[in-house]
């Protein structure tokens, strides 16, 4: 425990320098594979973020992975991510790494089926539903449980607007 609350200077120097570098390397590998590698759209994309997390805290703070071997890894990391995003352009691949949108709400209609698919409450539901400043269920046009978790209100208070098919062209139905 007495280990816990101690360090030498030359320990705070080394994280210091370490922190920076892999801080300048995350910025510099950001900027040459695109933003993409930090957005939430599929769960390779939380992996891409989770890695790159961990292999930070690894390399700042632990003696056994060089302050080399970290940024490798995380080149490495970033490599995978824009190889990822060039083979979504086929489908059976981005079948195979990427959720499907689930359709939670039919309109105003709620699809019991699709909450328990989801995991999603009715609870969960109401407050997106507020979020999004829905009034009545009859202003819903439809409710998505995006491929990322978050939950899409589609709403309007014109009774005559019409969905666009386009934007549940992707959407699971059931």
């Amino acid at each position: 425990m007495k280990k816990w609350f101690s360090t030498d200077m030359e320990s705070l120097f080394a994280i210091s320098v370490t922190a920076l570098v892999i801080y300048i390397a995350v910025i510099v590998f950001t900027r040459i594979f695109g933003k993409r590698s930090f957005s939430k759209m599929s769960s390779f994309d939380f992996a891409m973020t989770v890695a790159v997390g961990s292999l930070i805290a690894t390399t700042v703070l632990s003696k056994s992975v060089s302050l080399l071997e970290g940024v490798a890894g995380l080149f490495v990391v970033y490599l995978y991510q824009l190889t990822a995003a060039l083979l979504r352009k086929w489908k059976p691949f981005r079948k195979a790494i990427d959720n499907e949108p689930l359709l939670l709400m039919d309109g105003p209609d709620i699809l019991q089926d699709n909450l328990l698919k989801a995991r999603v409450t009715e609870g969960d539901l109401r407050s997106k539903l507020r979020e999004a400043n829905v009034l009545d269920l009859s202003q819903v046009r439809a409710v998505v449980f995006e491929t990322t978790g978050d939950i899409a209100v589609l709403h309007s208070n014109d009774e005559d607007r019409e969905l666009s098919p386009w934007l549940l062209k992707d959407v699971k139905e059931s």
